[in-house]
């Protein structure tokens, strides 16, 4: 087997598998390591390969080992790892033309699981580059001694023939609902918003900048501190940690004097749980979720796929006059035994205004406004009474902090209340006229139940730093090191760079990744196709292929028909 043919070989499994060692069992990289490095070296020193019986060995062992962790050969985790590692042991075996042409066929088809685990437009490029060596190393084993530059022109003209025959088959392909062999790995990069909350949970997501959704308004956009994205809401309290818990009722929750509409388009991230996030207080969503009694909207499935969906929300409204009684028993519900201080100070306010429950609200809100409170993402640690020692001694903290306590007060007081969790603010992409909220935006806040007036939106954090609310974490905050670089106000051009990236990667994410069979019949309906089907889009596929496949015929025969143009080989033919 030529050299230069067997290191292009090596090349080609090494950048297909590389992508994968983030996946890979620790072993299992190491082992492909070291059998690449092992046939570099017998193939350097021209010395013969080893034995059959010392590969079978190797591949028995490698293949129980794969089997005793995933406990099945099969499936996508086990299944790539085995044809990763056998893959890579083939090479020990490399003999002949036959051989060297089933490493190209199963280095093109593990192009194919890199996807599995990310779509992103850098996986995209550098699967594109990998399949450029491969197709030269393809050329070499057909053409011989031919020099590397003519190998890798040839091989790009290989694939920029493609490209039109790709076109072809992705828009017309008949499309299915979902990915193929489960999700993409990055559907689980970010956790996003938990269905708890603690002290440290939040301030903890804030140093973390990646994308959580990203909304285009229809229309009239919203003032940034009225940009609460409702998410997870926050009933039961155990003495540090709140909980969703279970709702006490059934009845779908209803809005009164609702105005100030909002629409727009979410598109939002995987992020592994059921929640929907929208405008503050959600009206309609264009998608099937179900409506929670707190106006949390939830997905059937979890979200383990980027999705959109078309919303619309209120700015003005009444929630819930009438809320059931055990939704406000659980509104008032306390753990027994903890915080006596900030009970105490409670009852001090329950007595000073007894049937005033605005008046308490606005007194709890006065504490935090005239206490000497900071906002901070570095809070001291608290101990068993937190919320006490926080009001009373410590005073440092983040939204967690005053969300919790300040609901706490008010149920200690007796008016009903409880957290809501979300994101609060975005950021504007001008080059794509659409508003990113981020991991970093994530927020907790209060609703308190009034009467006449039902559910109404608290923000203690406003009261300690409205900075936060108005320009965003970075403007709020004394110590901006602890941010993410990006978020530390950067220089002007590096946002600007980082909007062009962004702006692609949402184009790529709607016209690629979110390429469904409801963008492909709205695009195909554009191009003038009536009463499509996944026949007659067939057919056009076909028609369309036979077409293109006609016409590069034409140009090489054109072509071969001038080159054979020589009088003596002309008189000849005829």
């Amino acid at each position: 087997m030529n050299k230069h043919l067997t290191y292009g070989l090596i090349a080609c499994i090494l950048l297909v598998s590389a992508p994968h060692a983030a996946h890979l069992p620790l072993w299992v990289s190491a082992e492909c390591g070291a059998l690449l490095l092992w046939r570099g070296y017998l193939t350097y020193r021209a010395a013969p390969l080893p034995p059959r019986w010392l590969l079978l060995g190797i591949t028995l062992v490698s293949v129980a080992a794969i089997a005793l962790p995933f406990h099945s050969l099969f499936g996508r985790e086990a299944g790539v790892t085995l044809l990763i590692l056998l893959s890579t042991a083939k090479l020990l075996e490399l003999r002949a033309a036959r051989d060297a042409t089933v490493l190209i066929y199963l280095s093109c088809f593990i192009i194919i699981t890199n996807f599995f685990y990310s779509q992103s437009i850098p996986t995209a490029l550098f699967m594109l580059f990998t399949l450029l060596v491969i197709m030269a190393t393809w050329v070499h084993l057909h053409t011989g001694d031919l020099k590397l530059k003519p190998r890798l022109r040839l091989a790009g003209v290989l694939l920029l023939q493609a490209i039109p025959l790709s076109l072809i088959l992705f828009v017309l392909f008949p499309r299915v609902q979902g990915p193929l062999w489960g999700m993409p790995q990055d559907a689980y990069a970010s956790s996003g918003l938990s269905d708890t909350m603690s002290p440290g949970s939040l301030s903890k997501l804030s140093l973390n900048d990646a994308v959580a959704f990203r909304v285009t308004f229809n229309g009239t956009v919203p003032p940034r501190d009225q940009m609460y994205w409702r998410g997870p809401v926050l009933w039961d309290f155990d003495g540090s940690t709140w909980t969703r818990g279970h709702n006490a009722t059934l009845l779908p929750p209803e809005l009164d004097d609702a105005a100030s509409v909002v629409d727009y388009t979410v598109t939002l991230e995987p992020h592994n749980k059921r929640w929907l996030f929208a405008l503050d207080m959600p009206g309609k969503l264009s998608i099937t979720a179900d409506l929670a009694p707190d106006f949390q909207w939830l997905s059937r499935n979890p979200v383990n796929a980027r999705i959109r969906y078309q919303a619309s929300s209120f700015l003005s409204y009444r929630a819930n006059l009438e809320e059931p009684p055990p939704q406000m028993r659980r509104a008032l519900a306390l753990p027994r035994g903890f915080n006596p201080q900030a009970r105490k100070l409670a009852a001090e306010w329950r007595a000073q205004y007894p049937d005033d429950d605005a008046a308490t609200v606005r007194a709890v809100l006065g504490r935090f406004n005239r206490g000497g409170f900071e906002y901070t993402l570095e809070p001291p640690l608290l101990g068993a009474n937190g919320v006490d020692e926080f009001l009373l001694q410590t005073k440092q903290g983040f939204c967690e902090h005053y969300a919790g306590s300040f609901v706490f007060l008010l149920r200690a007081a007796g008016v009903p209340a409880r957290v809501v969790t979300g994101y609060q603010g975005s950021e504007y992409n001008a080059l794509g006229h659409y508003y990113i909220v981020r991991q970093s935006d994530a927020h907790a806040w209060a609703e308190a139940w009034l009467p006449e007036r039902g559910w109404v939106r608290y923000d203690p954090t406003a009261a300690i730093a409205p900075a936060r609310i108005q320009s965003g974490l970075s403007a709020a905050v004394s110590n901006t090191a602890v941010l993410p670089f990006m978020a530390r106000n950067p220089p002007q051009w590096l946002r600007e760079l980082r909007f062009n990236w962004d702006a692609l990667a949402n184009q790529w994410n709607q016209w690629v990744l979110g390429y469904n069979p409801e963008t492909q019949f709205a695009f195909l309906t554009r191009l003038g196709m009536e009463n499509i089907t996944w026949q007659k889009m067939a057919l056009n596929m076909l028609a369309g292929i036979f077409i293109l496949v006609g016409l590069f015929t034409l140009i090489l025969l054109r072509r071969l028909a001038v080159r054979s143009r020589d009088p003596v080989q002309t008189a000849w033919l005829k």
